[in-house]
């Protein structure tokens, strides 16, 4: 198996577990219950199978955003970056077409294309794009760095794959409930190309103009996470280093005076 099919296969596990739960708690005529504590359990599992599935022979990035923060910090071939991102954003696509077809008799009896749309991507509880954006950065900055800290423990061989879904599932019952938590471009972009081009009744759109917060804040708070522990915990900052922490702050005040304004506004 090359690693091309080894990031494919990985994140289209991902997507069909994760996908595959929204659809069970949010379509029409199943046999789940939605419930955001389901919803973040199932996507960690997910990720821990796509990880378990081919963490051997690619390392299991399964996410643009993790592929970005390790060649960030040196830990991954930037040469390796584009093949590694076109077949986490194909596995992503082909797994959302199989929940589709898993669902079949349910989307016609599911009035809401939001409903319908939730299973392929991410939209935000409170639609404000600066802070939606931020929210993006914050999750996939944890992610990333925890991956990381993981990665750094001994005691966790084997158990890796584990510790890093149970990682997603706290990160999904923390902070997950503003945007839905893509933290991963290709978990988003790739279903949501799958939404666009389906079948799916009554669908509706595909909500493009959203589309670009769950790719750039994820790949922003990935490349941060890298460069922070880096950084931090061992003790060698970079330029990009500082470039990306003014970037952060400068989102932070961006996204506070926005809020505030329209408190005063209110």
């Amino acid at each position: 198996m090359t690693e091309f099919t080894g990031e494919l296969i990985g994140t289209m596990i991902l997507i069909i577990l994760g996908g595959g739960v929204i659809a069970g708690a949010n379509l029409k005529h199943t046999k789940a219950e939605g419930s955001w504590v389901l919803i973040t359990i199932a996507w960690g599992l997910g990720v821990a199978m796509g990880v378990y599935a081919v963490g051997e022979l690619t390392g299991a990035h399964i996410n643009p955003a993790v592929t970005l923060g390790l060649a960030a910090v040196g830990d991954f071939e930037w040469g390796k970056v584009p093949m590694y991102i076109a077949a986490q954003l194909t596995g992503a696509f082909i797994g959302a077409v199989l929940v589709f077809f898993h669902y079949l008799p349910h989307w016609a009896g599911t009035e809401d294309p939001m409903a319908k749309l939730s299973v392929f991507s991410t939209d935000p509880a409170i639609e404000s794009p600066i802070s939606n954006l931020l929210s993006e950065i914050i999750g996939t900055f944890i992610l990333v760095m925890g991956i990381l800290f993981i990665g750094a423990n001994e005691f966790t061989d084997g158990l890796n794959p584990l510790i890093v879904g149970l990682l997603i599932v706290a990160i999904g019952m923390s902070l997950g409930s503003t945007t839905g938590y893509a933290i991963n471009p290709a978990r988003d972009l790739g279903p949501r190309i799958a939404h666009a081009v389906l079948p799916i009744p009554g669908k509706g759109g595909s909500n493009w103009g959203y589309s670009w917060i769950p790719v750039l804040g994820p790949s922003i708070g990935g490349i941060y996470g890298g460069l922070f522990y880096q950084a931090i915990f061992e003790a060698s900052p970079n330029l990009p280093f500082w470039l990306m922490s003014a970037l952060i702050i400068a989102i932070m005040t961006a996204s506070m005076k926005v809020e505030l304004n329209k408190v005063k506004k209110a």
